[in-house]
């Protein structure tokens, strides 16, 4: 019996090492950019899933949820960690086709700062960080279904966002032209 629970008790403190050491092999450091600076936070890891710097990649990021009052969208921040990861780890930004389909309440999110103003009496935290990812190459597309929905115009929205039929539309467009969805 004491040979058992001493056997447990080891078995024990070197899970609890190994656990510890864990902690300590996992607690990189998260920075932004090479190419959205502020946003996209990413960390080095060691790959066996190598991405080689000739890879292709073309990815439809799908954001129908509003982000938290007042902060940015954590959907579109995704898109900016894909875009800086990538290039940090070698991809070519130039082989990165990244787009993002809009529906649902996030839509509101792509009111100009004027329109977002005028309906909300306060800026638009997502204004920033959409029009680096625009300017990177980001193809944003706004459902149409969901912009009549919420009574916004075209000429409301953000310079850049393409208005699609609908957001299935913008996807099964995407798709076609050879872009798979992330499913984060």
């Amino acid at each position: 019996m004491l040979r058992n629970s001493v056997k447990t008790g080891m078995m024990n403190m070197v899970m609890l090492l190994s656990l510890t050491m864990g902690t300590k092999a996992f607690a990189a450091e998260f920075t932004d950019g090479p190419i959205i600076w502020g946003y996209g936070k990413h960390t080095p890891v060691q790959q066996d899933m190598k991405v080689e710097k000739n890879t292709e990649l073309k990815v439809v990021f799908d954001v129908s949820q509003a982000g938290k009052d007042g902060t940015p969208n954590r959907g579109y921040d995704s898109v900016a960690r894909f875009l800086n990861m990538h290039v940090a780890n070698g991809v070519e930004i130039k082989n990165i086709n990244l787009a993002i389909v809009v529906h649902g309440s996030a839509t509101n999110e792509m009111r100009s700062a004027k329109a977002y103003k005028a309906k909300y009496e306060k800026e638009n935290p997502n204004i920033e960080l959409l029009s680096m990812l625009m300017k990177s190459g980001v193809q944003i597309v706004q459902c149409g279904q969901s912009a009549a929905y919420h009574q916004m115009a075209n000429e409301d929205m953000i310079d850049g966002v393409e208005m699609a039929l609908s957001a299935m539309t913008a996807h099964a467009l995407l798709a076609r032209d050879g872009f798979s969805q992330n499913p984060f």
